[in-house]
């Protein structure tokens, strides 16, 4: 038996406000390339299908589509879908009944018979002409673990009472799959893209949770794809980089082969990145040299047009970084979608460097050079310090000593 295991599609997904559609669309169709080519027997789709609980039309026509194309291109294959933590249950499983009928399997939350007790016949799916047993668990908000016994890890308890179930239905030569969408200890997140996420107050799930009788444990939720712990734990990853700095993922497939019931090997499909992603550090007149030499733009549309990242260091204040920037950038290919400023100052608040004092004792140009030194290492040039004395001159003569005497007990502390 051969099972497909992909991840975290995040479909309406923007990076920056640039929408992903181009790439959502080139994965999908090598997606279903390699579903003709590998041939699988089940295709699992570990979770966060769409970016948010309510994804645009566009993403949820691509959904379908893709699901009605799977299934022309492989009409016997299994599909099987769990909700992740981005995927609203309800509009995700909304279609599960009618699904069902073409062998796609949604799980959106999770289902319970009419007394509270887990709905095992929904949880527990036969796939591949019954050669596996999947437990599909999706992912555990608040009101899927009410009722739990307090004190209890509700993880373990659940997919303890899961796993049980599907080993006492197990018959010779059948394999257990079991999925999930959620934080296991030892797994290496992306801090800037993954949210947090805590089931009945517990933000990491031990690997204890699916014993080695488990053929195979297909998680979503973490956009690097990895294995955790054995071999027969893995993230399958997200198939594009959802945040500048997953720039350097290895977005891949797994390939899983079952034989007699257990796991035979496991290999991974490196999925085509569309666009690219590009960075530039450095100071000011660096990154435009560098910006000089990128590829100019190409005539009529480009939705493949790289993405730019830029992190430009500072030794003093530039006023106009952004117009210098988007100039240079006017006839080049690269889009600009993030712009940052790294500062050269030595990074110290103003209660580092002036004792505390009442508000009256400060001297504004003591104020102002240790905040400029805090961001700029070279210092201000004659020209801003005579603004700033004009500056200084023009708010006194507004009647600013007053106020500052009205303010004299206010006491300064710790501010930055």
């Amino acid at each position: 038996m051969r099972l497909l295991h992909t991840s975290d599609w995040h479909l309406g997904h923007t990076l920056k406000e640039v929408h992903r559609e181009h790439e959502h669309h080139a994965f999908l169709t090598w997606l279903l390339e390699q579903i003709r080519v590998e041939a699988p027997d089940v295709t699992v789709i570990t979770g966060d299908v769409f970016d948010s609980g309510t994804p645009p039309a566009n993403a949820e026509r691509m959904w379908f589509e893709w699901l009605a194309a799977a299934r022309r291109a492989r009409p016997g294959m299994d599909i099987v879908a769990i909700a992740g933590n981005h995927d609203s249950p309800a509009r995700l499983g909304a279609a599960s009944a009618v699904l069902r009928e073409l062998g796609v399997h949604v799980v959106g939350s999770l289902p319970r018979t009419p007394n509270g007790a887990l709905d095992l016949d929904r949880i527990l799916i036969p796939v591949a002409g019954g050669q596996a047993w999947v437990a599909a668990v999706p992912f555990l908000r608040p009101i899927d673990v009410v009722g739990e016994t307090p004190g209890e890890d509700p993880l373990a308890k659940i997919y303890g009472e899961v796993v049980a179930e599907a080993e006492r239905r197990r018959m010779p030569g059948q394999a257990v799959i079991a999925l999930g969408h959620l934080y296991v200890t030892g797994a290496d997140p992306s801090m800037l893209s993954e949210r947090r996420i805590s089931i009945g107050g517990q933000e990491s799930a031990s690997l204890r949770m699916f014993p080695a009788s488990i053929d195979y444990v297909a998680l979503g939720h973490m956009h690097r794809a990895q294995q955790v712990g054995r071999a027969s734990i893995r993230y399958a990853g997200a198939p594009i980089a959802l945040a500048l700095d997953e720039a350097g993922y290895h977005h891949q497939i797994a390939i899983v082969e079952l034989a007699a019931g257990t796991l035979a090997s496991v290999r991974t499909i490196r999925v085509p990145q569309t666009i690219e992603i590009v960075r530039i550090e450095g100071g000011l007149e660096d990154v435009l040299d560098r910006i000089a030499k990128l590829e100019p733009r190409r005539n009529g549309d480009d939705p493949t047009r790289p993405y730019l990242d830029l992190a430009i260091v500072l030794d003093r204040p530039e006023p106009r970084l952004r117009t210098l920037i988007e100039m240079a950038l006017e006839t080049k290919r690269p889009r600009l979608v993030q712009l940052r400023t790294e500062h050269t100052g030595d990074g110290a608040t103003l209660g580092d460097r002036i004792a505390v004092k009442r508000l009256a004792e400060l001297d504004p140009r003591d104020v102002f050079a240790q905040l400029w030194a805090r961001d700029h290492a070279e210092p201000p040039s004659a020209a801003v310090i005579g603004a700033f004395e004009r500056l200084l001159a023009e708010v006194r003569g507004d009647g600013a000593d007053r106020a500052v005497k009205d303010t004299n007990q206010l006491e300064l502390g710790g501010f930055s």
